[in-house]
């Protein structure tokens, strides 16, 4: 994330009058608490790097249940500062465009991402079954895109190298 966006985030969550928990103030011994950038770096290490909050607490010094609390205001706030500009349904344009987009990658009718994808799969072994029926009506398996480059199947061995 550039550093201006990170301040821009900041100086929002402070200046947000519906919610006071991103200001810095004292804590139960008359010390200052931790500062509105402490917190946001601990929501988004627990977003980004799926960190448990017990690690928050190795890296930053921040109890669990600060770190729980910080992240719930965090995601709150965020949704309520930006949810209609950001979260939004895509409007028809919006679709035409990332269909046009993914046609250009060779993916036609594709809206979604590739992170993570299920696929029909036509030829499936009947006694796998089971394990590749989801919410589909035929069997699917799982592609999840690593760094962008190629997919594998999900469950497969990696190959070592």
């Amino acid at each position: 994330m550039r550093k201006s966006l990170f301040e821009t985030i900041v100086a929002a969550l402070v200046a947000d009058e519906s919610c006071n928990y991103f200001q810095q103030r004292l804590d139960a011994t008359g010390l200052p608490g931790f500062l509105p950038e402490q917190k946001v770096t601990c929501a988004l290490r627990m977003l980004a790097y799926a960190s448990s909050a017990d690690q928050m607490d190795e890296l930053m010094r921040m109890a669990e249940s600060t770190a729980l609390e910080t992240l719930k205001v965090f995601c709150c706030s965020i949704r309520r500062l930006y949810g209609s500009e950001y979260l939004r349904k895509p409007t028809k344009n919006d679709l035409e465009a990332l269909l046009d987009e993914n046609e250009g990658r060779e993916f036609p009718g594709m809206i979604g991402s590739l992170d993570c994808m299920h696929w029909a799969w036509k030829n499936f072994p009947t006694a796998w079954a089971g394990a590749y029926q989801g919410k589909e009506k035929e069997p699917t398996i799982i592609l999840e895109g690593d760094f962008g480059s190629y997919e594998r199947v999900e469950g497969a061995p990696v190959p070592a190298g």
